[in-house]
């Protein structure tokens, strides 16, 4: 059987873009013609001249959040319990191997406006044109048309975003990791928080992931080349760095395609 990929994370870099004001990533590069003395210290004697082409290496050195570029969410980002109160809500050392590979399926949603919250029918729906029901264990993908703005300016501000009812209907049927191309799993909260000037309704803030409250669940945000997988047909391949305690974690997330060889 052959085997085809698509990449579906999105490369970590200092770009504004990708997040708000005050939570981007900072990258130092050094490079190999600025590393010899780092070399030599190692090597008491040693000199730049001694070393090939008179290059050390190239290193980086990284200031970032677990939430920045293409991450898994674990429950306790979420909430610090889940099972509405009855446990202790896990953290991404603590994801199960076995749902971070498995079948996908994902659905069209670009044409819901900006700051759209998803409701359960509206995923029903989107489920019943592409002729698909859940089963257990798939992992669920949302091609929002954030995916078609990034990396321009206003990615953070694009997309739909999936409030408690849509976020239980898939936990409901057993889907225990989702992801979208958003920049968060809820609506922008540029227009979460209009909504909540004219409303004053605390319980549409977060209301997507504060649905982890009542039933636990793993969610992957930022994701790329969504509009290029089929509805269904692959797998997802998602593990995240394992990182102790912690809210979240990097994932280079892939879709795998097996075909029947020539």
């Amino acid at each position: 059987m052959k085997r085809r990929f698509v990449d579906l994370s999105m490369t970590i870099s200092s770009d504004p873009r990708t997040d708000p004001p005050g939570m981007h990533p900072e990258i130092e590069y050094t490079r190999h013609s600025e590393s010899a003395s780092s070399i030599a210290s190692y090597f008491p004697g040693l000199t730049k001249a001694d070393l090939p082409d008179g290059e050390g290496w190239a290193t980086e050195r990284i200031r970032l959040s677990t939430h920045n570029g293409t991450h898994m969410d674990a429950p306790y980002h979420f909430h610090s319990t889940t099972d509405y109160g009855k446990t202790r809500a896990p953290t991404i050392d603590e994801v199960p191997l076995d749902i971070c590979f498995s079948a996908g399926v994902k659905v069209d949603l670009r044409h819901l406006p900006d700051g759209h919250v998803a409701t359960a029918d509206d995923l029903k729906e989107a489920l019943d044109k592409i002729e698909y029901a859940l089963t257990p264990g798939d992992i669920f993908l949302a091609n929002t048309r954030a995916g078609d703005v990034f990396p321009e300016e206003g990615f953070i501000h694009a997309g739909c975003g999936f409030g408690r009812e849509a976020t239980l209907f898939l936990t409901e049927q057993g889907v225990k990791v989702v992801g979208t191309d958003a920049w968060s799993w809820d609506a922008p909260f540029s227009h979460t928080a209009r909504k909540w000037a004219e409303t004053r309704d605390s319980s549409i803030i977060w209301e997507g992931h504060k649905a982890g409250r009542e039933q636990p669940y793993w969610q992957m945000e930022k994701l790329v080349n969504l509009s290029s997988l089929p509805p269904s047909g692959f797998e997802v391949i998602c593990f995240p760095v394992k990182i102790k305690a912690a809210s979240a974690g990097w994932s280079r997330v892939v879709a795998m395609f097996t075909e029947a060889g020539q």
